[in-house]
């Protein structure tokens, strides 16, 4: 009934529709009033804001499939099987000590290198490529809005996060 093509567009917005939703039913149940419903209104509507940001964001992540391969996580290791020659590998997350954007041949291209100095290089438009936002959600002191943020700059190198040394005080 309803044309693939957009039937896949649709698929794409319905974590944010779902949030919008949970937003607007707390601010409805807010407007009823009382002491009971104001509180739990707000709680709900917060919740959804909040679900809606991360929503938005995971969004930027899912983008149609234009590159060759398939990225793959399991059991805290990201994998990507590349279409050629020596293209793929896998990173474990707790192994994981950098993560940059790269612009090549215009194509974007995330490049996630190990503690041993082996990088795995991972297009942007590869099959799969969104699960890669809730794996480097895990990291620590990753900062998400910033990665996110990233997929629209047009510029050759991006370093977004480095894992901070053993023993390191964080000064931020």
């Amino acid at each position: 009934m309803i044309r693939p093509e957009l039937a896949a567009r649709l698929r794409l917005w319905q974590e944010s529709a779902a949030a919008a939703a949970v937003l607007a039913l707390g601010v409805w149940i807010a407007s009823l009033g009382g002491w009971l419903l104001q509180p739990v209104g707000a709680l709900i509507g917060a919740l959804g804001a909040g679900w809606l940001v991360i929503a938005l964001r995971r969004l930027r992540f899912a983008r149609p499939v234009a590159d060759p391969g398939v990225v793959e996580l399991d059991e805290g290791q990201i994998g990507y099987f590349g279409a050629g020659q020596g293209l793929g590998g896998y990173v474990a997350l707790e192994d994981l000590s950098e993560i940059r954007l790269l612009t090549l041949r215009g194509r974007k291209h995330w490049r996630l290198k190990g503690k041993d100095g082996s990088a795995v290089l991972i297009p942007v438009a590869a099959h799969g490529a969104a699960v890669l936002y809730d794996a480097f959600s895990s990291l620590p002191g990753i900062d998400m809005g910033a990665l996110a943020a990233a997929l629209d700059r047009d510029l050759p190198a991006q370093s977004l996060w480095k894992r901070a040394a053993p023993g390191a005080v964080d000064r931020a």
